[in-house]
């Protein structure tokens, strides 16, 4: 891991993924104006705007707002967009972001990434 590199604590991460995921259901609400169903939408929404702005700018919106930010574990460097699309596919697996090996999440050690406070 980097020099200045600190983990950050889960329940901040889980805090911006809830944010990631409200701003999905919102959107999907706006453009079928319903408030049920439509997980597909919702979670095509959110893993495109998770992966999206994290190989853009380094974190989702979610994690934005708790000025967090997604970078290779070693560099201290963006994470390349493959690396990105593969962690956010771990993440909409759900099972990998559960479970951690060495005080890291699954989607993190297999994608040599971790979340660092901006």
């Amino acid at each position: 891991m980097t020099q200045n590199a600190a983990p950050i604590g889960m329940g901040v991460r889980f805090a911006a993924l809830m944010l990631d995921w409200l701003g999905a259901s919102l959107i999907v609400t706006g453009i079928v104006h319903q408030n049920y169903g439509y997980e597909g939408e919702r979670l095509l929404i959110f893993f495109a705007e998770v992966t999206l702005l994290t190989a853009l700018m380094g974190s989702s919106a979610g994690q934005r707002v708790f000025r967090l930010k997604v970078v290779d574990q070693n560099t201290g460097g963006a994470l390349p967009p493959l690396r990105v699309l593969i962690r956010t596919l771990l993440i909409v697996l759900v099972v990998p972001a559960l479970f951690k090996k060495d005080g890291i999440s699954y989607h993190d050690y297999i994608c040599k990434s971790v979340v660092v406070r901006r």
